[in-house]
């Protein structure tokens, strides 16, 4: 996409955000249009974070300020690294179905149980492998 494309999706989210039919706003670029946006977002006195993805891109999450400050809680993890609770909230906050958030959430926190059990049971099959030590002969 164009940069001038880039930026009139930029435009309808300030937009959209000034209108109220969004709290917070994610917005991915590439890093050589943050300098644009950055300036667009101060003139405006809109609360912003930026997190950079890789070299080439960036999110730029903005809106309320709040919202805003929840997300820098999150600290510079990238989004797939945020707990199902973080997620969670990112989700509710970015306007997305409530109960297509909850989905997700309950089938994030169902993945992580059977990841963990299965890790369990791997520890458990190690353990039936590794001898026991003679009682008189320390390991």
């Amino acid at each position: 996409m164009t940069k001038v494309g880039k930026m009139s999706i930029f435009d309808h989210h300030i937009y959209e955000y000034k209108k109220g039919l969004r709290g917070l706003v994610l917005h991915t670029v590439p890093s050589n249009f943050i300098e644009d946006l950055r300036n667009k977002l101060d003139k405006q006195s809109i609360s912003y974070v930026i997190r950079e993805l890789d070299n080439t891109n960036c999110n730029v999450f903005f809106g309320e300020e709040l919202c805003v400050e929840v997300v820098k809680q999150f600290g510079n993890r990238s989004l797939n690294q945020l707990t199902s609770e973080e997620d969670f909230m990112l989700g509710i906050m970015l306007g997305y179905s409530r109960l297509q958030q909850c989905q997700r959430y309950l089938l994030r926190k169902q993945k992580a149980k059977v990841f963990l059990k299965e890790k369990e049971n791997l520890l458990l099959r190690r353990k039936e492998v590794i001898p026991k030590p003679l009682n008189n002969c320390p390991i």
